[in-house]
């Protein structure tokens, strides 16, 4: 397979480059690691009494100011709403007792979209040419040579579901995932210095030591109750809590940040399952304790999201960008398009779309001649 660019995971970033790439007819192929589109973006259904619940296990939401995805889900005729924060707060000490009116819901004023952010991700995969996608295609190794003193080339060999090896030349990379694991789970041939290495690796990916718990219920028992669904908890298991229900109807549910660390998740997810049912009762009551379903999704035991130094949850914001050291990687042809080196929005949904817009422009400004592919 031959083409101009390859982009190496299929997340938000990487398709909406790729969308960009196909509308101004540039040669593009996109190979994804996973079974799905989407990366960090996951949407699990729950249907319940001929209902269909929705429930966001990645990120959940954008916020005004964020003109990209605005414009997003507006070409893609999607429709956002405003995430639910009526009625109080709760919040539980060290010992788990529970007081209410402790503040305000922390994520008011935010947007979710209407049938999960994998509508995002559904959108803007219909619009790309099935041809130029691959699934179950994780590239190990990237080698860039230089054929006949003239043209350069980048030789990119992946794996498949079946354990055979493909290849694809092309004249440019961007890796549209997480630099860590590009670090980690990509040969470079020649290899990358050791500052660049450590450039990337430097670079924490959002969200990827995170679990989120989603408990799914018949009826907002919480809202009918003066309840937001927001708590905030320092007993835990999960020390921030908020309403995950779909815009109107049901099931409805009740979603939770994990704060016990990622090994100690892995080695006992039963007690953690239990443990969180049990903060659910304390904070909301006993019809909490009966969920019709309860959902983990642990971000840091995802190969293709997080290496061992995303092992440990970001309890604050890092300042993202992209750094001087990986900024002209292989004269220009090697770039990195996830939303981690967005300099304005990265970490965010904003960020990923940041990202892919400006490599775009990069991209389209060094095309190569037609001649040389």
């Amino acid at each position: 397979m031959k083409t101009d660019v390859l982009i190496v995971g299929g997340g938000l970033s990487g398709l909406s480059l790729a969308r960009q790439l196909q509308a101004a007819n540039v040669s593009y192929h996109l190979a994804e690691a996973r079974s799905r589109f989407g990366g960090r973006i996951a949407t699990h259904y729950v249907e319940h009494q001929n209902q269909t619940g929705y429930f966001d296990l990645g990120p959940a939401w954008f916020w005004p100011g964020q003109l990209r995805m605005a414009q997003l889900i507006q070409d893609l005729g999607l429709t956002s709403f405003l995430q639910y924060a009526d009625g109080e707060l709760s919040f539980e000490d060290e010992t788990g007792q529970v007081a209410r009116g402790r503040g305000y819901a922390s994520m008011e004023g935010s947007f979710r979209v209407k049938g999960g952010l994998v509508s995002l991700i559904d959108g803007i995969q219909q619009q790309l040419n099935d041809a130029n996608l691959s699934l179950n295609l994780r590239i190990t190794e990237l080698k860039h040579t230089d054929l006949k003193g003239t043209s350069q080339e980048i030789l990119a060999t992946g794996i498949d579901a079946d354990n055979n090896t493909q290849s694809i030349t092309c004249q440019r990379v961007v890796l549209s995932l997480p630099p860590r694991v590009a670090s980690e789970r990509i040969q470079f041939s020649p290899a990358l210095s050791a500052t660049e290495i450590q450039a990337m690796k430097g670079i924490p990916t959002w969200m990827a030591g995170h679990a989120k718990i989603v408990a799914v219920y018949e009826h907002p028992f919480w809202r009918e109750a003066g309840l937001s669904g927001d708590a905030m908890s320092r007993s835990g298991p999960m020390a921030e809590i908020h309403d995950a229900s779909p815009e109107q109807g049901g099931p409805y549910a009740l979603f939770g940040f994990v704060g016990v660390p990622a090994t100690a998740r892995k080695q006992n997810e039963a007690a953690l399952r239990q443990a969180a049912q049990a903060q659910l009762g304390r904070l909301f009551g006993p019809e909490a304790l009966t969920p019709i379903t309860l959902i983990l999704q642990d971000w840091a035991q995802e190969p293709e999201t997080a290496t061992p130094l995303d092992q440990q949850p970001l309890y604050t914001h890092p300042a993202y960008g992209l750094p001087h050291a990986l900024s002209n990687l292989w004269q220009g042809r090697l770039m990195l398009g996830s939303t981690e080196v967005a300099k304005n929005f990265g970490g965010y949904l904003e960020g990923a779309l940041e990202a892919s817009e400006m490599l775009f422009n990069q991209l389209i400004e060094k095309a190569p001649d037609v001649s040389e592919l």
